[in-house]
């Protein structure tokens, strides 16, 4: 209960309830001043007909001695002595044509030209503390025309007495009905509103870091009120928003493992700088590389092999072998371009140039060697492969827009085939310029001359192992 009391008191502290107990507040006292000011004007009218009562007597004395002929000067004696120490501080007395007679004591505001056509007037200065009042002849039964003025001190007192009395009574009728109207509201708005507040921001907290769902106050309150008909939207939208979310989370990681998967694929046709290159723009991606160094495999007999051999235990045995030829190239840093067939392609040198291709090259082939030894056929006879091997420049790239693949073309591609159909099973067979790179760190045996297609007559080499370590 002292909980609830004290989020009560709080609610007043929000912006929200310091406009609504404003402008009730000022409402209130609008209301109550517009209902008072016609109480204020029958109060001093009440005064000044009380003031003219008591004076009534001394006026109508004024008239009678104003009926009897005497000296205008004597006149205004006696009315001086009648209204000493009375009400009346003064009085102006006029013949019905507007000629003054005379002005005992004070002399009032109103003057005979104020009163024409009318049997009385009166009127309160602007300071409030006199009243005049004029009557004509016929009002009296004279024939003069008398003006008075009142002392009216005591009702410019009364008055503002009144207008205190007023105003307080207003500003405590205004705070009380503000202070019981906050506390209605409070409690059935202002406090379930700002609760509301809070579970809107728990619920962007929760959404934002993915936490787990709030214990929302607008989820234990039943109301049958357009206030809670909102917090009953707000539940039904944060539930719909955290299903979309969670909906969106599983696309998104269903997205992101097909996005994995896309990239292992393309990654296995592509080199991963040309993959990239191919998901930022479409169209023909080429480049010119000055020295790379090529290979080219063919395993020995395997034409053979295959008319007396299943496809599956074929397809079966061609991959385990390409398998490791992809293994030994991952491992030395190569780029395995293509098979086809049985034959094996690989190039050290690009996509990202290295001065050392050869070498790398080389370490490749005396590995596949090594590696197709473990294999056998099903007749249980080793294989042996023929390794063709040249360096030189070529140009690489992808063209097409299906079935992407990463290609080489120029001379260097055509002689290093060469050197691999013309070459000896089980041997590697490079050319010239790769024997002048290779020559310092492995070891070589001439092989002679060879009439190379499209090329005329070239030097060939076959490696044969390393003379010692990478230097």
């Amino acid at each position: 209960m002292s909980a609830w009391l004290s989020a009560l008191l709080n609610s007043f502290k929000a912006r929200l309830s310091q406009r609504i107990i404003f402008w009730v507040f000022i409402s209130i006292i609008l209301i109550e001043v517009i209902i008072l000011i016609p109480s204020y004007y029958m109060r001093e009218s009440e005064l000044l007909w009380q003031i003219e009562d008591v004076s009534s007597a001394i006026v109508t004395s004024i008239s009678r001695l104003t009926a009897q002929e005497v000296d205008n000067n004597k006149l205004l004696e006696k009315i001086k002595k009648i209204t000493h120490g009375s009400v009346i501080l003064g009085v102006a007395i006029y013949e019905p044509n507007g000629q003054l007679i005379g002005i005992c004591g004070e002399p009032p505001e109103i003057t005979f030209s104020d009163l024409k056509g009318k049997d009385e007037v009166r009127a309160r200065n602007r300071n409030g503390d006199r009243y005049d009042v004029a009557w004509s002849g016929g009002k009296l039964d004279t024939n003069y025309i008398i003006i008075a003025r009142h002392n009216a001190t005591t009702v410019k007192q009364e008055l503002s007495a009144y207008i205190a009395r007023i105003a307080g009574l207003v500003v405590l009728i205004s705070a009380f009905v503000t202070s019981v109207t906050m506390l209605v509201l409070g409690a059935t708005v202002i406090l379930p509103i700002l609760r509301l507040r809070d579970d809107l921001i728990a619920a962007g907290e929760a959404t934002a870091k993915d936490k787990a769902n709030p214990n929302f106050y607008s989820l234990s309150v039943k109301r049958d009120d357009e206030l809670g008909e909102v917090m009953k939207a707000f539940n039904q939208m944060y539930r719909r928003i955290r299903q979309e979310i969670n909906e969106r989370k599983q696309a998104e990681a269903i997205l992101r493992v097909e996005t994995e998967k896309s990239e292992r694929l393309l990654l296995n046709i592509l080199p991963e700088s040309i993959a990239e290159q191919l998901k930022q723009q479409q169209g023909c991606i080429a480049e010119r590389f000055d020295e790379v160094t090529i290979l080219f495999a063919d395993i020995v007999g395997f034409t053979a092999l295959a008319a007396r051999t299943s496809p599956t235990e074929l397809v079966s045995l061609l991959n385990e072998i390409f398998s490791a030829f992809d293994r030994l190239a991952s491992r030395h840093g190569l780029e395995k371009i293509k098979t086809i067939g049985d034959a094996y392609m690989v190039v050290g040198g690009l996509p990202s140039p290295r001065l050392d291709h050869a070498w790398a090259i080389a370490e490749m082939a005396l590995d596949m060697q090594r590696e197709i030894a473990r294999f056998q056929t099903n007749k249980g006879e080793p294989f042996s492969i023929r390794i063709g091997i040249h360096t030189g420049p070529v140009v690489a790239g992808v063209i097409g827009l299906q079935k992407f693949s990463y290609d080489l073309w120029g001379d260097a591609v055509n002689i290093a085939s060469r050197m691999e159909s013309l070459g000896i099973p089980g041997e590697i067979q490079v050319t010239a310029t790769t024997y002048e790179l290779l020559r310092d760190k492995y070891l070589f045996a001439e092989r002679g001359v060879l009439k190379v297609k499209g090329r005329g007559e070239a030097i060939a080499y076959l490696l044969k192992g390393r003379l010692g370590a990478r230097g």
